[in-house]
């Protein structure tokens, strides 16, 4: 990670990490299905999470095939952390060559006085 300078015009500051990406196709539908810790944590919230699925699942089926490019882009963080995140690439096929590429993440922090949060 190397720190991106503060400008002169607007306070920032930020970091630049190198990872890795797969790229893949997924249908557009079935974006929205995952399972998450809490979906584990008990019998109802399984079922819960199941109802979800098959919703999610019978609604992608009924609006048809639509694909999709991600990037699953995987980099440590300044604390060690693996962090994972999915980057929508849009339906057209990306120009890369192979599925595995480099990745850069830019990170960059600003104040913004025109907006709380």
């Amino acid at each position: 990670m190397s720190i991106v300078p503060e400008d002169k015009e607007q306070k920032s500051v930020g970091g630049v990490f190198t990872g890795t990406a797969k790229v893949g196709e997924i249908l557009a539908g079935f974006s929205q299905i995952a399972l998450t810790q809490q979906d584990l944590t008990s019998p109802v919230a399984m079922q819960m999470a199941m109802s979800r699925i098959y919703e999610a699942m019978t609604k992608a089926v009924e609006s048809g095939p639509k694909r999709k490019f991600i990037a699953e882009v995987k980099f440590v963080d300044s604390m060690g952390n693996p962090v994972v995140l999915a980057l929508d690439l849009g339906d057209k096929t990306p120009p890369f060559m192979h599925k595995d590429v480099k990745a850069r993440i830019l990170i960059e922090l600003t104040e913004d006085q025109s907006s709380t949060f």
